[in-house]
């Protein structure tokens, strides 16, 4: 236990530097179980180090956590020491970030290195990777087996699959029971969830790896025109509030048939007292039409603010927390999805998360957000390409005249294409 307290404190890399006892605090998400398994996990820290951790409440939401952590970086701020940033930030906020790199040495060799590349911006490792993400697609096994429905393969047969049985399950009585829930709420969730449609038709990724604005095209169209034909149908009007938790409850309550949602939803449909539990499986996001499946990359990672009072203890917790043996207890009880490929053949991380394998499936069709093309300007494309989706899932707006609007506010804020 000593060695690998030490190993993941980076051997003594608090004691010389900072000998008195101190607070750390630590802004982590709340979204399912997130808030109590980081908790669990900086509270270990502390009685190693005997130092003490606070812990900052954030809004769930993504784009509301982004705006507070804006708000209190570029006030100079030293309230948060370490921040859990999403995988489309780090070149957002690196300016404000403290560079990693000293701290973790060769560690970052340890976790995939795609992620490490996400992380470092102008040769600053200015996060650290805690958790990967890919959503997959959730659904009733027992509902399927009912009514001998196969999983559906693409967005097409979803849609006939879902209303076949919420059909006949409210004619048997269930007036509760939705087809599919999924995150239809105007922030960075809806940029996920549509990309995957449009990408999954071949419609493009809103803007290319070479800076060219390709939202507006005729797959594109095709790919939100039936995720529109969903909305009160087979799905609840009230999707277009929902985020992850509000698609989570109605699924895990029983009632919906499939679900799109991240791997941490799996732990909770499965604990004790689910209505679920037992009843669900989990497959990659369907293809569209003549397309494949695609699953927006999404993840973790710890950074320290460049305001932090104690940086070397902060970068101790991150490394603490980013390290094996907590990122090995994070799947076990918490289902979150490693940075460190050796975790993914660990006899107890796969009994835990069966799901596993399917989320390598999953990895293989990830795409990314239009991030690291656009730079300091990601927020506002997002913003811009949400709202647009928003507008045609709420029937204010055709798919056509709406990508056609976004493409050129695009063009008009990436001048001419040059990000």
């Amino acid at each position: 236990m000593r060695r690998a307290i030490c190993i993941a404190l980076a051997c003594g890399l608090v004691a010389a530097a900072e000998a008195r006892a101190a607070e750390v605090s630590i802004a982590c998400s709340a979204v399912g179980r997130e808030l109590e398994v980081c908790r669990d996990g900086a509270q270990a820290w502390a009685r190693a180090t005997g130092n003490a951790v606070r812990l900052v409440s954030t809004p769930n939401s993504a784009s509301e956590r982004l705006a507070l952590y804006q708000q209190l970086l570029a006030a100079g701020s030293s309230d948060i020491d370490v921040l859990q940033i999403d995988v489309i930030w780090p070149g957002l906020l690196a300016n404000h970030l403290l560079d990693l790199g000293p701290y973790a040495g060769e560690r970052r060799r340890e976790h995939f290195p795609a992620i490490i590349d996400n992380d470092t911006v102008r040769g600053r490792l200015v996060a650290m990777p805690w958790f990967a993400d890919v959503p997959l697609l959730y659904y009733r096994k027992d509902l399927l087996e009912r009514y001998g429905m196969e999983v559906p393969r693409t967005w097409r047969e979803l849609t006939a699959t879902a209303r076949r049985i919420q059909h006949a399950e409210r004619a048997a009585g269930d007036d509760r029971l939705w087809g599919f829930v999924w995150q239809g709420r105007a922030y960075e969730g809806l940029t996920c969830n549509a990309l995957e449609w449009i990408a999954s038709y071949g419609g493009g990724g809103i803007v290319e790896a070479d800076g060219r604005v390709s939202v507006s095209n005729a797959r594109a169209s095709r790919a939100l025109e039936l995720a529109a034909s969903w909305v009160g149908g087979i799905t609840p009007r009230g999707v277009l509030n929902y985020a992850e938790e509000e698609a989570r409850g109605v699924f895990q309550s029983g009632n919906a048939v499939f679900m799109r949602n991240w791997p941490y939803a799996w732990a909770l449909a499965n604990a004790a007292g689910s209505p679920v539990r037992g009843k669900v499986g989990v497959v990659p996001l369907p293809a569209g039409e003549g397309g494949a499946s695609a699953a927006t990359l999404g993840g973790g990672q710890l950074a320290v603010s460049r305001y932090s009072k104690h940086p070397v203890l902060a970068a101790s917790l991150v490394m603490y927390l980013t390290g094996r043996d907590e990122q090995r207890r994070r799947a076990i009880v918490g289902g979150f999805n490693p940075t460190l490929p050796e975790l993914y053949r660990d006899a107890e991380v796969l009994r835990a998360n069966p799901y596993l394998g399917t989320a390598a499936q999953a990895f293989a069709h990830a795409v990314p957000r239009p991030a690291a093309v656009t730079g300091t300007r990601y927020n506002r494309v997002s913003t811009a390409f949400w709202s647009a989706v928003h507008a045609v899932l709420a029937g204010q707006s055709d798919a056509r005249t709406a990508l056609g609007s976004l493409e050129r506010n695009l063009l008009r804020l990436s001048r001419g294409g040059r990000w």
